[in-house]
Parts: structure tokens; sequence; C-alpha cells
């Protein structure tokens, strides 16, 4: 073929190609398009003025330009996507505000305690101050750091049940005063305690009402101790750094008694959060030491006692101290103790008795920063479980903001340590904080319409346990600037019967239309209502929820302001969105017609699904312990045979365990397989108490058959390993009491097998006895020789005798 030839079929393929590439690329502008049409919450919110458009969706404008809208065009014309608007509205004539956030200057958080600030001073949670400026849909965000500062004041209230049962308990507190403020000083300086006791309300059922009980309710005890007389609340002493007073008062208290098993320590509780100025609550750590035996009662359990009045959650303390509206409140509820502790930033450690530690555990978990210790039975470890406590609850973090106006939303991430992130409802905390940790909170907060009817707000958010907190003042953008400048009456609007404002008439009342031409009394007919159906098949007007007036829907109204119908035929609302976990779009976006907004970090029709990985991090810091792979925010294990959260469990594996077990051994206890090579375990272990005994407790017998249990959790690659520090062992044979026993059993054997043997005999003898006797009476007998008897005399005559005798 000649060269030319060639080169003319090249460049007929190279034009295909170019061609090809222009078609497709149409194509997908035209796709991209559509799609934009069909998403375009601009038009769907058919805005009648600026300030409902961008309500309608962060992105959208509005052209005021006078002349915008066309013949027939309808004022919702006016909303659009503001790229959308640029292709026929000037840019200066775009309304499209936005938000903005502003940080007030910000203390800086306390490095360490050798800057010796003033308590009042201490900084540990920063910004303070801030100012969020939200338009309807458009997120803004923050973050918020948190350093655990050194050295921070604690004020601890000991409230105490002082009934009979706990007279033993009594005598060690008196010297609690001292010791626990010299154990205290190693975790800070600044220490002040109080002193509180309660018994129950004083009244019957609770207690006697017998002239004697009523004065001495320990008189019929068989010790014949003096008690004193019920009572039930009483703040023996004040918030005080003085631990010798602290001995002194409290060496005074005596014990008291009640009738029923559970105690009034709710309406002391209340008494003690609620009645600040007479605790003396300073405005630092707060800690309420609950010590008890026994269970509690409750709202509603007045009413045994003739008391109807419901707690009002106030301070009823007299002069010297008592509780004076005991007996004409009622207990207070779980949820107002809850309340009134959150408002005052006590966190309770219940100091319970074994008995009653289950009980106290479950109304834990319904108290934010609350903890729970076992009591000995004599309340001798008192000073270690409030330290111990107080660890554990200082160790962790957790926000908590003041109550949002509605339709306002706020969304945390966590970032803690050693790279974990926690978003959702584990976004608000971090745990294992020590002295000088710090770690980030990311809050992004959206709001829905204009709350608050476009007042400005403020949030406050703090960490619990902690006084410090951030406030956060929300301002909305409910209106355009361009609405200042409005021509109220203008002749533009059908012989001023609306106002002109930016570029459109907002109608007068009783006036619809673009240009408020019409009367809503005068306009019902089928023409008119036609423009208001889907098409001409459909006899639904306004899709059924909404009225159409001058050829126009007007959508119906909810009774909730959150609930909102809008479209051009009231098509959209935002109720009708996925759900996911019981909430609209999973609680993690907006529902805007029929479709979710989700927020970041989530995607997915409802919103349920994170794009972080962070909740699939197991062991190792390997995604899915390296047995699957992460999708929404949870693992799908490769293999059947694992399980978990993070596909950590497999059941059918060599067990972790036994994996563990030996270097434990050697570790806590230098015994075991391994304790001639013990330095070649790779992780350490920590000795403990008590553990607390979860479905992952390993439970090992060693060679001297004593068991020993122990915990391991994963920090990176190498575990930790928590050990308790008391093997159980079974107790040594008693030789002497197993040979005495033997020789016991062998003669009781003996003994018992020879009376059982005399026992057979004597009923055999008896039966045959008594069967002998009957046949005796039974038995008839005839006079008569036997056949076979032979006389014993024989008689023998002599034929000779009495003869003559014959001489010869």
């Amino acid at each position: 073929m000649p060269p030319s030839g060639e080169l003319a079929i090249g460049m007929q393929k190279r034009r295909c190609s170019q061609l090809l590439v222009g078609i497709l690329a149409l194509s997908c502008l035209f796709m991209i398009r559509v799609q934009t049409e069909i998403s375009n919450e601009c038009l769907s919110a058919n805005a009648k003025s600026c300030e409902d458009c961008i309500q309608a969706d962060s992105q959208c404008g509005w052209c005021k330009q006078e002349n915008f809208t066309g013949p027939g065009e309808l004022t919702s014309a006016r909303c659009n996507f503001v790229e959308n608007l640029l292709h026929r509205c000037p840019q200066k004539y775009i309304e499209s505000p936005h938000g903005q956030t502003v940080i007030a200057p910000a203390r800086p958080l306390t490095a360490d305690r050798r800057e010796r600030p003033k308590p009042e001073d201490i900084t540990q949670i920063a910004p303070q101050k801030l100012t969020l400026t939200l338009r309807s849909g458009e997120p803004q965000g923050f973050d918020l750091h948190f350093r655990r500062a050194e050295d921070y004041p604690i004020d601890l209230y000991y409230l105490m049940d002082l009934s009979y049962s706990m007279v033993d308990d009594l005598h060690h507190v008196k010297k609690l005063g001292t010791e626990l403020q010299q154990r205290m000083k190693d975790i800070t300086s600044d220490f002040q305690m109080g002193f509180g006791s309660f018994v129950d309300k004083t009244t019957m059922p609770f207690i006697s009402m017998t002239p004697k009980m009523v004065q001495n309710p320990c008189a019929n005890n068989l010790n014949g101790q003096l008690c004193t007389s019920p009572f039930g609340y009483k703040n023996v002493l004040s918030l005080t750094a003085n631990g010798t007073e602290f001995n002194q008062l409290v060496g005074k208290q005596q014990i008291s008694g009640n009738m029923d098993s559970p105690e009034g320590g709710f309406d002391a509780m209340m008494q003690a959060a609620v009645c600040g100025d007479k605790i003396g609550w300073r405005n630092n750590t707060r800690l309420l030491v609950f010590s008890t035996d026994a269970g509690f009662h409750f709202a509603g359990d007045g009413k045994l006692g003739g008391i109807v009045l419901p707690n009002d959650g106030h301070c009823h303390l007299s002069s010297d101290g008592m509780y004076s509206a005991s007996n004409h409140l009622d207990y207070p509820s779980v949820a107002q103790l809850v309340q009134k502790l959150g408002e005052n930033n006590i966190q309770p450690i219940f100091a319970v008795t074994e008995e009653f530690h289950s009980v106290y555990k479950e109304l834990s978990r319904l108290i934010p920063k609350s903890a729970v210790g076992m009591l000995s039975a004599n309340s001798s470890n008192v000073i270690q479980l409030i330290i111990n406590a107080y660890n554990a609850l200082s160790s962790e973090v957790i926000l908590e903001n003041s109550r949002l106006p509605a339709g306002v939303h706020f969304h945390y991430t966590a970032f803690c340590k050693h790279g974990h992130v926690h978003t959702g409802d584990k976004g608000h905390s971090c745990s294992d904080i020590q002295i000088g940790d710090e770690v980030r909170f990311q809050i992004e907060a959206i709001t829905s319409g204009c709350p608050n009817g476009g007042k400005d707000a403020v949030v406050e958010i703090r960490s619990l346990g902690f006084q410090e907190h951030v406030t956060v003042k929300l301002q909305f953008i409910c209106q355009c600037k361009c609405q200042a400048d409005g021509q109220p009456n203008s002749d533009e609007c059908h012989h001023g019967n609306g106002t002109l404002e930016c570029g459109a008439c907002r109608c007068n009342p009783g006036r619809v239309g673009r240009l408020c031409e019409c009367d809503k009394n005068e306009v019902s007919s089928e023409d008119v209502e036609a423009s208001c159906k889907k098409d001409n098949t459909s006899s639904v007007v306004c899709s059924g929820k909404g009225d159409c007036i001058c050829g126009e829907c007007f959508c119906h109204k909810r009774d909730n302001p959150l609930e909102v119908i809008w479209g051009n035929l009231c098509e959209c609302n935002n109720l009708t969105c996925d759900h996911a976990n019981g909430r609209i779009c999973g609680g993690n976006g907006v529902c805007n017609c029929s479709h979710c907004i989700c927020f970041a970090n989530f995607s997915g029709s409802d919103c349920s699904c994170p794009s972080s990985t962070a909740t699939c991090v197991g062991r190792g810091e390997e995604m899915c312990s390296g047995r699957g792979r992460c999708k929404c925010g949870k693992c799908v294990c490769s293999e059947s045979k694992y399980q978990g959260p993070t596909c950590e469990h497999c059941p059918t594996c060599p067990d972790a365990c036994e994996e563990h077990r030996d270097c434990a051994e050697c570790r806590a206890f230098g015994t075991g397989p391994q304790k001639e090579s013990c330095s070649t375990c790779e992780f350490n272990v920590t000795k403990v108490e008590q553990i607390e005994r979860q479905e992952s407790t390993c439970k090992v017998k060693d060679e001297n058959y004593c068991w020993f249990y122990f915990n391991y959790t994963y920090e990176g690659r190498i575990p930790q390993v928590f050990v308790q520090s008391k093997r159980e062992c079974p107790e040594e044979p008693n030789i002497l009491a197993i040979i005495a026993g033997v020789v016991a059993g062998i003669v009781f054997i003996g003994l018992a097998l020879l009376l059982i043997w005399k026992l057979l005999m004597i009923l055999h003898d008896r039966r045959e006895f008594a069967k002998f006797e009957k046949d005796r009476l039974n038995a008839k007998w005839d006079t008569q020789d036997n056949p076979i008897y032979r006389s014993p005399i024989n008689s023998f005559k002599n034929p000779t005798f009495g003869s003559k005798a014959t001489h010869l």
C-alpha cells in the first residue's frame, strides 16, 4: 500500500478515537447534569424567600437580582446551587452566607506543677471560649485539648451508713481522717475531707415508733448496747483540711438502727450533692464516698410511710446539719440522683460489702464517672479502696455538653493515646490518661433549619469530674443580609400586596402567588390545581401533604417543628430516611428530602458506616488481628473459626491462656517449667491483689496443684499480663485424721454388721417360736396306745408251777 494510503488510514483512526472520547465526555457531563438536577435539594425546597433557600442546603444560594425570573417561572427558581446560579446571575447578586468558627484567646494548658499556679489557675482544657456561626447543613468544627495536671485539688466527702450492722466499720472510720490525709499527700497537696451519716426516714415502717425503740433502737439487742435515736441524714463535718478534727468529730458518732434492710442513702446523697455551700464543695475534683452494707430505698418507697410528695431536688439542711424534709419528701429516683450529681460534677465512689456489690455495680453503670469498690467486713480496706477508685476515675476523660437547642447536633471524635481513635458514642471519652498526658477531641457542630428561633445560644462542654469547661456561643444564620433592605408594600408586588425583599415578593397575609396577585380565599379551581399534581394521570394534589393555592403547593406544617415537608409538590421531608440503630440516619447525619446527608467520617444510605478503621484494630495493632477485613467499622473475619469484634477470639485455636501461662507463672512466682529461662519471656507481669473475673480470665493449675488467675490485654504487640498475687492451693491432707477415720469406719461397719446379724437372728427366732406356738394350739390328741409301743414288762409262767411233783 502506498505511504499516503497508510497516512490516511492513521488519520481516520485518530479522528474516530477523538470522536469516541468526545462522545464519552458529553455522556458523562450529561449524566452528571441529570444527577445534579435529580438530587438538587435547592430546587426541591420550593423556597419562596432567601431565608428559606439558605436553610434548604449549605450549598444553596439565592439570586436577588430583580429581573432574574422570567414569565411563568416560579420564585423558587432563584434558589439553586451557587455554581448553577452563576450561569444566569452575577456573583454580586448571589446571597449564600457561610458559617465560621472564632476561637477566643485561650490560657495555655498547665505544663507541670513546678509552675506552682493557684488551684483556680490550673488549666487542663483548651480553648476556654469560642463562637460558632452555623448555617443549616453546614458543619463547623474545632479541636479541644485536654492535659491532666499534676497536684489537682481534691474534695472528699465520706457518707456513711450508721445503721446497727455497720458497728464494726465505724471503729475503723473513726481513725480515717489523718491516715487518709497522709496517703492522699502522694496525690495532691490540696486535700479536704468531710463526713456525713444517714440511717433512714424516722417513721413506720422504716423504724419502730415505740418510745423505747425511738430512744434506743438497739434496746432489744442481747449485748445491751446504747444507740442514738434514728435520723434521716446529718452533715457532721463540712469539708476541711484538718484531719485531726475529722477524727475527733467522727469519733463522737454513735451507731443507730432501723427496721428494714434498705437504707435511706439516696436522701443523703441528694442533700450532699445540692447543698454545696453547706458541704463546702470547691471548684475542683469532688468525690463522694458512699459506704454501706445494705441496699437503698428509691422513689415510691416513701409511700409505705405515707410520704407522697416527690423529692424536689433542693437543699433542706437545717442549721444543725439535719435533713429537715426527711419525713415530708419521698426518696429521690435514680434519674434525679444522676442529674444532680452530674450538675454538681460529683463523682460517687460506692464502698459496699460483697453481698451488695452487684447491686451497686448496676447502679454505677447508670451514673457517669462513678466507681464501685468491695468493702471488707469491718471497712479496714477503705483507704486503699478510695485511692484505687480515684485513680480509676481520674484516668478517664469523658466530655459532656449541656443541653443543645433543638436541631443542633454535636459529633465527637476522640484521638486518644497510642493512636486510638473513637467515634460515635465512644468519641466522648479517652481512658488510661496519666498525669501529663494530653489527648485531643475533634467536635463538629451541625444544625438543621433555624434552631432556637434564630436567637443565640450558649453551650458548655466539660470533662466529668473536673470543674473547668468550654463555653461555646452558637449563632445561627437564619436570614440573608438583603432582607434588611426590604421595601414594604412595594408596587412591584401587585399594588403593594407584599414586601419586595431580595428581588422577590414576600406576600402579605392572605395573598399568594409570585407577585402576590392571588387571594387565598378566591382560588380553588381544577385548572389551578393541575400545576399542583405530579402529572395528568394523578389525582393527588401536592403529594397529599399540602394545599394547592393559586397554583402553588403550600405544604402542611407538622406538630413537631423539627419535622419539615417541602418541595414544589411537597414531595420532600426529613422523616423518611433510612434508619440505623433505631435513629434516623443512624444519628450520624441529617435527613434531607428522604436522603441522608452524613457527617464527616460516615457514609452509607443510613450513615451507619464509619469510614474510620480504628474500631477494627486488634491485637498487635493489626487490622482485624490479621484475620479479616474492616467493613463499615466492623471486622468481617476471613474464617468462621475466628470470632470477636476484631476477630481476636479463636475457640478452636491453641488457648492464649496456655500460651502465656508458663511466663506468667515464672514472672509472678518464680516457679513453673520456664523458671530457669524466665528472662526469655517478652512481657512483664503486674501482680494485683484481686483479679476482676472476666470471660477471658485465665485459671491455671501449677506444678503444686495450686490455681492462679491472670488477665491479659494487648497494647501493641506485647501483652500486658495482670496476675492475682495469691494462689488458691488445696489444703494438705491430715494423715492422722484419715487413719483415725478409716479405723473408726472399719469398727463402725463391723459393729453395724454384728448388730444387723443379731437383729436378723432375733427376728428369725421370733418367727419360728410363733410358728411353734401356733401348731401347738391347733393340735388335737386321742388317748390310745401307740401301735408300735412295747411294754417294758414281760411275764413268764413256769408250766410246772403249782402241780404235784413227780418222785423218782
